[in-house]
């Protein structure tokens, strides 16, 4: 058939068109009616998606991330300044509990530059270069011996050479004999105007040097007060949320303003540790799959502030002596005169450090006798029908570690746990050894913890049995230094109670408790990791632990009088000192 040109023309395709979008225009009802009963299928089949084949999910879930993190970048929670809540969530102290916190942050209270200005330009800090010390007089005129105490007196002075008037600098100060492998840390006394008195105790024969060194001017400690009161979140940490092919990442903290968004509530319903993390937007807060760190705030010093913090110029620079910066000690004497006082000091003191190295190895100074466990063979035996458990951060794994690679005979069971966080277990099933890790609560900074897997110390202490074949080991502080003191006081407390629970019920466990110890700074590490966080918890985890059935380890002693560079995760032989200081009350020698 032919067909005309006026047929298949313009006006007839508009005619056709509309006639045809005219018949769709009737079922427009129907396909609204299947999307939306589509809809309601997935709803309510959501659970049935969780049920498919569990690597097509994960590769889903992958390809969906990939995405997200192309257009996305790590999100910050923003600055929050004047952040006084922090130390006050979670239950309230009693009375009780409140006087033994105001006594304890009085007993880390450290002098402030008087009067308290802005910022002091940093040529009126305190400068190592320009500063000095001077060995002072022993007690028989230039003598010293065994059982003596040495002093050097400490001048600071500022970037112009002039003499400080107020204290407040931290300093570390050790006496070593590298040739004879020995040094035991000194004790430093602030007189709180510029000058400063370094004592350490004499305790072997020999030639024996003073080391001071200026870990932080006072300056710059005040700066590191204010980012703790005014930003304890300069950590944050973030947690995945998850359920069927939707996910979201939300921040976490143990401080978070309500003000952003809703709040999921993780307070421990058993210690009422807070831990908070702001709501998904479309999932439920029972979602939550796991717990990261999530990254460092930046940005949080001004330019002069930032000048406080120099590597090699004002952080961890030794300070030199004017003159000679050692003496020689002469073999103890048998009548020894009455100590004279210095002529800083009305009242001598006398220093009692918890040990000292010498040609190496540890020597404790109370306690039981320390011996050496050289091999493998002699732990083994003193491990036998024991069960150790340790707990804390990445410290208490470092000590798990070391056993499981020194003794052959510990095979570590696979837990398929993520790597560096646990928790880890090793056997020993000829010798009935049992050695387990398991990491503190939040606030932790590892890679990944499980959810599940988010357990606190007190928690776990009150389900051990106990006994004189247990020994536990506690290594909570590290994580702890860019919040307010009171937020370790009360994390303490609990684990402190839990002891005390524990050895009610069980007498002859040994609970060992491990110290910090100092690490390696850099001007960034310094904001949230410096040595002067470390020595206000510890000062808190000494003074709340005095008095009970404990063993201290003392890895600030440790790690300060030993020749190694400071290390967050001391070197093999600073830990093997360690484990032999526990073993040797593990298994103490018979007299």
């Amino acid at each position: 058939m032919v067909t005309s040109d006026r047929e298949t023309g313009p006006d007839h395709g508009r005619q056709k068109g509309g006639t045809v979008w005219k018949n769709l225009s009737k079922y427009t009802p129907i396909f609204l009616l299947l999307a939306l009963s589509g809809i309601i299928f997935l709803l309510r089949n959501i659970h049935t998606l969780e049920k498919l084949n569990c690597q097509t999910v994960s590769t889903l879930y992958q390809f969906q991330s990939h995405i997200h993190s192309a257009f996305t970048t790590e999100e910050q929670p923003p600055v929050d300044h004047n952040r006084s809540y922090c130390g006050h969530l979670g239950l309230e102290p009693s009375a009780e509990e409140a006087l033994e916190q105001r006594y304890l942050l009085e007993s880390i209270a450290w002098p402030e530059p008087q009067p308290r200005l802005t910022p002091r330009p940093l040529r009126q800090t305190s400068d190592p270069a320009h500063s000095l010390f001077v060995i002072l007089p022993g007690g028989g005129g230039r003598e010293w011996r065994v059982g003596d105490q040495l002093e050097a007196l400490v001048h600071m002075h500022d970037f112009q050479g002039r003499p400080k008037r107020h204290g407040g600098d931290f300093l570390l100060a050790r006496l070593h004999s590298p040739e004879l492998g020995a040094g035991v840390a000194g004790q430093v006394l602030d007189h709180r105007n510029g000058l400063y008195s370094a004592v350490f105790p004499l305790l072997w024969e020999g030639s024996v040097r003073v080391e001071v060194t200026l870990v932080h001017p006072s300056e710059a400690v005040a700066v590191l007060r204010r980012l703790r009161e005014e930003h304890p979140d300069r950590v944050f940490f973030k947690s995945l949320f998850r359920s069927g092919f939707l996910s979201e990442t939300t921040v976490c903290n143990l401080c978070l303003p309500t003000t952003r968004q809703p709040l999921c509530n993780y307070t421990d319903p058993h210690t009422g540790e807070p831990w908070y993390c702001y709501k998904p937007k479309l999932l439920s807060c029972d979602t939550r799959i796991n717990h990261a760190k999530g990254g460092y705030q930046k940005h949080l010093l001004t330019n002069k502030e930032s000048l406080l913090f120099q590597s090699g110029v004002n952080i961890k620079v030794r300070v030199h002596a004017s003159g000679s910066d050692s003496v020689i000690v002469q073999p103890e004497k048998k009548d020894k005169p009455e100590m004279e006082s210095s002529s800083v000091r009305a009242e001598p003191i006398r220093v009692t450090p918890s040990g000292y190295y010498f040609q190496g190895s540890w020597r404790a100074l109370g306690g039981v006798a320390m011996h050496q466990f050289n091999d493998s063979s002699a732990i083994t035996q003193c491990l036998k029908d024991k069960v150790v458990y340790m707990y804390g951060d990445s410290t208490a794994r470092q000590w798990f570690e070391y056993l499981n690679a020194f003794v052959p005979e510990l095979k570590e069971f696979n837990l398929h746990s993520p790597r560096n966080v646990g928790p880890f277990m090793a056997v020993d099933s000829t010798h009935n050894i049992l050695l387990r890790y398991r990491c503190h609560g939040p606030p932790i900074r590892f890679s990944t913890v499980i959810a599940s897997e988010m357990r606190y110390v007190a928690n776990e202490l009150d389900g051990l049995a106990g006994g004189p074949d247990t020994v536990v080991v506690l290594s909570v502080w590290a994580h702890f230094s860019t919040f307010p003191v009171e937020v370790y006081i009360r994390r303490l407390r609990h684990i402190r109670r839990a002891v005390v629970r524990l050895l009610d019920r069980a007498p002859g466990t040994l609970i060992v408790v491990r110290s910090a110890n100092l690490q390696a700074l850099d001007p960034e590490v310094s904001l949230y990791n410096s040595d002067w966080f470390s020595a206000q918890l510890d000062g808190v985890l000494r003074a709340m632990f005095r008095g009970l059935d404990v063993l201290l380890v003392d890895a600030w002693e440790m790690t300060l009088a030993h020749n190694l560079p400071h290390a967050l995760h001391p070197p093999p032989v600073i830990v093997k000192n360690m484990i032999d200081t526990i073993l040797s009350y593990v298994c103490p020698e018979k007299s």
